[in-house]
C-alpha cells in the first residue's frame, strides 16, 4: 500500500470509528498529518523554545547586568574616598602638619579663604583606618561567599550583598555624625556585604561562560569596577560641593539608592545557570553546556587547593596587584589634592571638558570637583584596558597564537610590570602636573592588563571551583584594602612631602614586580588534574544520601587542555 493510500485509509477508518463508537485507535495506527502538519501553536511554541524568548542571549543579558553591578559596588566603595575630603578640617589639621609646600599652589595662596570648612577633625591616622575599615569585614566573607556560591548558587549572594552595602551607605552619614567608632563600624558592614560579591559572580560565570569566551565575558563584567570609580570619582566631587542635602551627605544617598535600583532588575532578570532559565533558547544552552558541562555540586578539594602552585601563583598575583590598586584607589585623590595641588587651572592643561564641567564652581568647589574628575581619569583609561585585554587574550586563544598559559602570563606581566614602573617615575617628575598626571593615568590604566591575566585564570584551572578559588585568592587580597592605607596614613601623618608619598610608589612597584616574577613561573593555563577527576562525595539531592562516583564524562575534549576550539556557535 502506497503512503498516500495507507494514510487516506487510516483517516477514513478513524473517521468512521468515531461515528461508531469510542473506540481506541493504536499509537502506530495515528494520522501521520499531526506530526506533518502541526497546529500553529505548535510551531510557534517550538520556536520560542529554540530562540529563547529575548532578543539577547541569555549569558550577554547576565553579563550586562553583573557589570552594572560592579558599577555599583565600586560607586558604594569608592565615594568615601573623595567625599572624606570635604568631610575633614583639613584647616585644622595643617596647623600641625608639614604639608607639602615644594609644589606651588596656582592660586597664589588664596584658594583656601573660599575653602569650605569640613566638619570632622581627624587626623591622617584615623583617615587611614576610616578607608581601611571597609576592607576588614570584606575579608570575612571571601571564603564563605566562594562556597555557598558554589553550593547554593551567586544570584541571590550577589544581589543581596550589593543590596544590604546599599543601605549601609544610605546611612553612612547619620554613622558618622554619631561617631567615628560607628561610622567605622558602618564600614566594615558594606565590606562584609560586598565581600561576597567576586566569588559569587566567579562562580555563576563557572556555569555560564564558554571555554572560549571567558577572558572577554568575565574582563567585560569586572571592568564595570572600574567605570564604578570612574563615575564616583566626580559625581561625589559634584555632590560634596552641592547644596543639596548638605553637600557631601547626599553623595551617599545618592549612590545607595542607585544601588537598591539595580537590585530589583537583577533578581528579575538573571538566574543561577543555564537550566534554570526560563527564557534561554535551546541553542545557547546546549551551547554553553557542551562546552563546559552541567552544573554540579561537588565536594570541594580543599587539600589539592591549598597545595597547588598554580592556585598560589594566582594568590600572589591578586595580593600584589590589589596592593597598588587599593593604595591607588584610596589615597590618589589625597595626593593630587595635598602634594600636586590640582585646580581649574591645572585641569586647563588637561581638558577643556573638565574646564567647563568646573569652571563655574566657586572655591574649593573647583579644588574637589577637578580632583574627583582628574582621580578618575586614570580609571577610565583601565576600564578601557581591560575590556582589550579580555577581548585580546581570547582571540590569541582561539586563533592558536599562544597558549592559554602564556596568554595569562602576557597579559598579567602588562598589567603589573608597566605600572610598577611608571609609578617609579611618577616619584621623580616633580612638581610637573602634567607628568604626573599623565604618567599616574597610565599606570592605573595599564593595570587593566590584569583582566586577561590571573584574574580569569581560576576559570582555566577549576571551572567547577571557580567560586571557591575567588574566595581563596581574594581573602588573601583584601589585605593590602586595608593595610595600604594604613601604611599611606603612617608615612604621611603630618608630613605630606613628595618624599614620603616617593617611599608609598617603591614600595608599590616592588610589590608588583614580585607578583608578576613569581606567576610567571608558577601559573598554568590548563584544567588541573583534582578539578577533572570524579568526586567521590557528588550531591545529587540535598535531601538524599551520598551518590557514587559519576560514571566517566562524554567524549568532549577539554578546550582548555587541547586548545581545540568546539564548534562555532550562531545565534
Amino acid at each position: 500500500m502506497s503512503r498516500s493510500q495507507r494514510t487516506g485509509s487510516q483517516l477514513s477508518n478513524a473517521s468512521h470509528g468515531s461515528l461508531r463508537s469510542p473506540t481506541r485507535i493504536n499509537e502506530s495506527d495515528m494520522d501521520e498529518s499531526s506530526s506533518l502538519l502541526p497546529s500553529y501553536s505548535d510551531v510557534e511554541r517550538k520556536k520560542q523554545r529554540e530562540e529563547g524568548s529575548q532578543c539577547l542571549a541569555a549569558r550577554h543579558v547576565l553579563a550586562f547586568m553583573a557589570f552594572l553591578g560592579f558599577v555599583n559596588v565600586y560607586c558604594l566603595r569608592v565615594d568615601l574616598s573623595v567625599a572624606l575630603v570635604a568631610m575633614v578640617n583639613t584647616t585644622s589639621n595643617s596647623t600641625n602638619s608639614t604639608s607639602g609646600h615644594e609644589c606651588p599652589d596656582p592660586n597664589g595662596g588664596n584658594s583656601t579663604s573660599s575653602k569650605k570648612t569640613g566638619e570632622f577633625d581627624w587626623d591622617e591616622k584615623t583617615q587611614g583606618y576610616i578607608l581601611g575599615a571597609f576592607f576588614y569585614g570584606y575579608i570575612i566573607t571571601q571564603l564563605p561567599g566562594g562556597w555557598l556560591a558554589s553550593r547554593y548558587g551567586g544570584k541571590n549572594l550577589f544581589g543581596y550583598g550589593v543590596l544590604g552595602t546599599s543601605i549601609l551607605t544610605i546611612i553612612t552619614p547619620f554613622a558618622a555624625r554619631y561617631s567615628v567608632y560607628m561610622l567605622i563600624a558602618v564600614r566594615v558592614l558594606e565590606g562584609i556585604g560586598e565581600g561576597v560579591t567576586f566569588p559569587a559572580m566567579h562562580s555563576m560565570w563557572g556555569s555560564w561562560a564558554p571555554v572560549w569566551e571567558r577572558s572577554k565575558l568575565v574582563a567585560f563584567t569586572y571592568a564595570g569596577a572600574q567605570l564604578g570609580t570612574v563615575i564616583s570619582l566626580p559625581i561625589s566631587g559634584i555632590l560634596c560641593d552641592s547644596d543639596i542635602a548638605g553637600g557631601w551627605p547626599s553623595a551617599f544617598y545618592f549612590f545607595g539608592v542607585l544601588g537598591c535600583l539595580w537590585f530589583v532588575a537583577w533578581m528579575l532578570l538573571v538566574h543561577n545557570t543555564p537550566a534554570e532559565h526560563p527564557r534561554i533558547s535551546i541553542t545557547e544552552r546546549e551551547y554553553i553546556e557542551s562546552s563546559i558541562g552541567k552544573k554540579e555540586i561537588l565536594s570541594t578539594p580543599w587539600k589539592q587547593i591549598a597545595t597547588c602552585p598554580a592556585v598560589w601563583a594566582i594568590i600572589v598575583a591578586h595580593f600584589t596587584s590589589n596592593w597598588g590598586f587599593y593604595t591607588l584607589l584610596t589615597s590618589l585623590p589625597t595626593y593630587m589634592s595635598n602634594i600636586l595641588k590640582f585646580n581649574v587651572k591645572q585641569v586647563k592643561k588637561f581638558s577643556s571638558f573638565y574646564v567647563n564641567c568646573s569652571c563655574n564652581i566657586p572655591g574649593l568647589s573647583i579644588a574637589i570637583m577637578s580632583n574627583g574628575l582628574l582621580s578618575a581619569l586614570p580609571y577610565a583609561c583601565s576600564w578601557l584596558m581591560q575590556n582589550a585585554s579580555g577581548f585580546t587574550a581570547d582571540y590569541l586563544r582561539h586563533r592558536g597564537y599562544v597558549s592559554t598559559g602564556n596568554a595569562r602570563k602576557i597579559f598579567n606581566s602588562i598589567g603589573v610590570c608597566a605600572p610598577g614602573f611608571l609609578l617609579l617615575v611618577v616619584g621623580y617628575v616633580g612638581c610637573d602636573h602634567l607628568l604626573a598626571m599623565v604618567f599616574l593615568t597610565l599606570s592605573v590604566g595599564l593595570g587593566g592588563g590584569i583582566m586577561g591575566g590571573y584574574n580569569v585564570n581560576h576559570l582555566d584551572i577549576a571551572p567547577k571551583f571557580a567560586g571557591v578559588l575567588m574566595g581563596v585568592t581574594n581573602c588573601f587580597a583584601t589585605i593590602p584594602g586595608f593595610l595600604g592605607p594604613a601604611v599611606v596614613g603612617y608615612l604621611t601623618d603630618n608630613n605630606q612631602t613628595r618624599g614620603q608619598w616617593r617611599i608609598i610608589f617603591y614600595i608599590t612597584s616592588c610589590m608588583y614586580f614580585f607578583g608578576a616574577i613569581f606567576y610567571n613561573i608558577f601559573a598554568k593555563g590548563e584544567e588541573m588534574p583534582w578539578s577533572r577527576m570524579p568526586h567521590k562525595e557528588l550531591v545529587g539531592n540535598r535531601s538524599s544520601p551520598l551518590l557514587p562516583p559519576p560514571p566517566p564524562a562524554p567524549d568532549r575534549a577539554d578546550a582548555t587542555v587541547n586548545n581545540t576550539p568546539p564548534p562555532e556557535y550562531s545565534e
